[in-house]
């Protein structure tokens, strides 16, 4: 399926391409892109098992090579696409990030952000969800379909 050109849509889908890649490493299927300027600046997808650490989701790698690009630590100005809602780990790196802007898929109702009370992520993150929801979480439930 196409999307409009720089839509959310357009940005989430090619998340979902990092996290197919992670699904044929057999991997949790998570992607993330960074953008800013409607431009990809960074790619990341799960590779804990391959890297037998447990810190390399998505987002990390995705925020650790955002960071290099633009030679700072700050991505206020940056968008972050996850195909799943951030866990505590990678929402409190974001926060340290000022990420400006956060975009998921699926939500995470047992490890995502949210299922702490407090705010987790930067104050002046905006936050919008739901985005290509459906085919984020088919991706998942197919994996996890597989494993059982």
């Amino acid at each position: 399926m196409t999307y409009p050109l720089f839509s959310d849509e357009y940005f989430m889908n090619e998340a979902l391409k990092e996290a197919h890649r992670a699904f044929e490493q057999d991997e949790v299927p998570v992607g993330s892109v960074v953008v800013t300027n409607q431009r990809i600046i960074a790619r990341g997808s799960n590779t804990t098992e391959q890297l037998n650490d447990v810190t390399a989701h998505a987002e990390m790698i995705a925020l650790t090579s955002a960071s290099n690009f633009l030679g700072s630590k700050y991505l206020n100005e940056c968008t972050m696409y996850v195909t799943l809602e951030p866990c505590l780990m990678c929402a409190s790196a974001l926060k340290w990030a000022q990420l400006g802007r956060l975009v998921f898929g699926a939500s995470d109702d047992k490890a995502g952000y949210h299922v702490v009370e407090a705010p987790v992520l930067h104050p002046k993150t905006e936050i919008k969800f739901g985005v290509l929801e459906e085919e984020c979480s088919l991706l998942l439930k197919e994996f996890f379909r597989g494993k059982r």
